[in-house]
């Protein structure tokens, strides 16, 4: 028994480590070597050449998309860490089961379909949906806009209602961790509510908000859906690029070359997710 024990001991974690080894870093290892291939006539040489690499940091149109999309996620990101942060915060102040209840509530379109979510606020936000009807309506504008729909900010405004329960939930959680007594401690060593916010909440719900920011951009940079369905010609991201290069185009050396490129972001996102994450200390 004591073999076997012992044996069973070390086959646990080998195959802790082989699952996580097998699924991502094996196939994360297949990307970074497709990107060093090429394609000739639709059919893929296994040469190794640094040509995608080369092509995408001298064309300025990959790079300037690129750029762009980085912006438009970090802008998305902000967005919903300002929106979530106040949701959070009244969902803390709640007492008893309401509060889980309408925690719940927050979180129900997390159970929908994402195609079904993108057609209905597609529908809200185009020329003869809710938003410009009530705009009409109250006399904001003469007439139906197309500001909101097939280009950039539609992007901007899809991606925000989509992926706020992801900043909604870090945050609530972190809020909720933080200890009732230092709020009571505040008060009685006279601080104001604002006073007591800004230096105590506030910087204790840090890692939070740092979790929900890096969150929500890395779910934001990776989406390819929303901007085929809602951005239009003029909403052209990085990843509609990366989608018509495994797909019409299939040139997928390129697209790992470019996918490449986007985990690097993605890993620069959690880290400093992580680093802001681990400031846990108490407030001077």
């Amino acid at each position: 028994m004591t073999g076997k024990s012992a044996r069973f001991s070390i086959l646990v974690p080998l195959l802790a480590f082989a699952l996580p080894v097998f699924f991502i870093l094996v196939p994360l290892a297949i990307f970074v070597g497709y990107s060093f291939f090429s394609v000739d006539h639709g059919q893929i040489k296994y040469t190794l050449t640094v040509a995608n690499y080369v092509r995408f940091f001298t064309d300025p149109i990959f790079l300037s998309v690129f750029w762009n999309t980085c912006l438009l996620c970090l802008t998305v990101a902000l967005i919903c860490v300002l929106l979530g942060y106040p949701t959070a915060y009244f969902l803390t102040t709640l007492r008893g089961r309401w509060r889980y209840v309408m925690l719940m509530m927050m979180l129900v379109p997390l159970l929908m379909s994402y195609v079904i979510k993108i057609y209905a606020i597609r529908s809200i936000l185009g020329q003869s949906g809710f938003l410009n009807t009530m705009l009409v309506g109250i006399g904001l504008l003469d007439k139906p806009s197309s500001f909101f729909v097939f280009n950039m900010n539609a992007i901007l405004l899809t991606l925000t209602m989509l992926l706020i329960p992801f900043a909604i939930l870090p945050i609530f959680l972190t809020l909720e961790r933080i200890p009732p007594v230092l709020m009571s401690a505040s008060a009685d060593l006279g601080a104001t509510g604002l006073q007591t916010f800004l230096r105590v909440t506030l910087p204790l719900s840090v890692p939070g908000i740092a979790s929900a920011a890096s969150f929500v951009f890395i779910l934001a940079i990776g989406d390819f859906l929303t901007p085929q369905m809602v951005g239009g010609v003029d909403g052209f991201t990085f990843g509609r690029i990366l989608y018509s290069q495994f797909g019409t185009a299939f040139n997928w050396p390129f697209g790992a070359a470019l996918s490449v490129a986007l985990a690097v972001v993605v890993i620069v996102a959690i880290l400093i997710g992580e680093r802001f994450g681990r400031q846990r200390g108490l407030p001077e």
